[in-house]
């Protein structure tokens, strides 16, 4: 879709620079910062993120380009006054980060290495950053807090704690302040349906139903159903996106306050089993959706669920959708728009 006229940065407005804000979480936050009454540029390499997103729906300036790219990012800083960064430009795949680490630690730790340091020179000093409930690997209590030990079982979880780990250095030393929002599984869709998840490939499980749903898949498979849960299948704490989005305008808000370095989890508290997610979809959808029951994958924890207390207590956080059904109507809306 060509990009319309509006495309144009205001300089009446605090403009936030978003990095993969052309990807699924990242596309949600532009829309929460727009109707926060922030200017948004968007920075993305496009190899995850859509084009027709950025430009077509959300009507932002699109800088197609890459953290690494020291050159690019010196240019934008110095061309725009930017008020601070929401950092979403990472690699997810954590099948893949363990069979390319290499790919992993290049993007995840150097892009953002490279993104501070040109951060730090253009005195740019808020940051908030998108890290993962994978920073603690295979949990020792549930709900999880934030301050259980952190132990990632793959690469991808061990990026982004670097990350954390150099944010927190690089505010000591140089005073750029960060907020690192630690998730659970990101899922649902922009309830007005404008935008949602389109992933290639897709390794999520509420997209994979629905898809199943629409008949673009035979079956949806389930990895196990020995864990010690009450139906047998892994349990997952389900938050919206739109949820998640509003939590970080929120963190932007706490850092322009002033507020210190920290981290949050974002999650609804509660879990869904594999098995809860798939028939609540049949519900949903009025679809009738095969399941295929296969081995558990080796690395996948019997539970994640966390505990956001902390989020709702000091940033003011109230998700406002957080029931399961919600998650789903939204989400069934968006595919049946992007791939019926």
């Amino acid at each position: 879709m060509a990009p319309k006229e509006n495309l144009s940065v205001q300089a009446d407005q605090p403009t936030i620079l978003v990095t993969g804000g052309a990807g699924y979480i990242g596309s949600h936050a532009v829309l929460a910062l727009q109707k926060a009454g922030y200017n948004v540029i968007v920075l993305d390499n496009l190899v995850y993120g859509h084009r027709d997103i950025a430009e077509g729906v959300l009507q932002v300036k699109l800088v197609v380009g890459d953290t690494n790219d020291r050159s690019l990012l010196d240019n934008l800083f110095a061309t725009h006054k930017i008020d601070a960064v929401m950092h979403f430009a990472a690699y997810a795949y954590v099948g893949e980060s363990v069979t390319q680490p290499d790919k992993y630690y290049r993007n995840n730790v150097l892009g953002t290495l490279t993104l501070l340091e040109a951060m730090v020179a253009a005195k740019i000093s808020n940051f908030v950053f998108s890290s993962t409930c994978a920073t603690y690997g295979v949990p020792t209590e549930v709900p999880i807090p934030e301050d259980h030990p952190q132990n990632p079982i793959n690469p991808y979880g061990a990026t982004k704690l670097m990350v954390e780990r150099i944010l927190a250095d690089f505010d000591h030393a140089y005073g750029l302040r960060s907020v690192s929002f630690r998730y659970f599984n990101a899922a649902g869709a922009d309830p007005a349906g404008r935008i949602g998840e389109d992933h290639q490939p897709e390794t999520h499980l509420i997209p994979l139903v629905l898809m199943t749903a629409l008949g673009k898949q035979e079956a949806v498979t389930i990895f196990g159903t020995d864990y010690p849960t009450p139906d047998g299948t892994c349990v997952r704490d389900y938050i919206h996106v739109s949820d998640l989005a509003d939590a970080h305008v929120l963190g932007l808000q706490y850092l322009k306050k002033g507020g210190e370095t920290t981290k949050f989890n974002l999650g609804n508290g509660n879990g869904f089993s594999v098995k809860e997610v798939i028939d609540m979809a049949r519900e949903v959808t009025g679809k009738t959706i095969t399941a295929k029951e296969f081995d558990r994958r080796p690395g996948d924890p019997p539970a994640l669920v966390g505990s956001a207390a902390r989020a709702r207590e000091i940033l003011g956080w109230n998700p406002q959708f957080a029931d399961l059904r919600a998650i789903l109507s939204h989400a069934w809306a968006w595919h049946q728009k992007r791939h019926g």
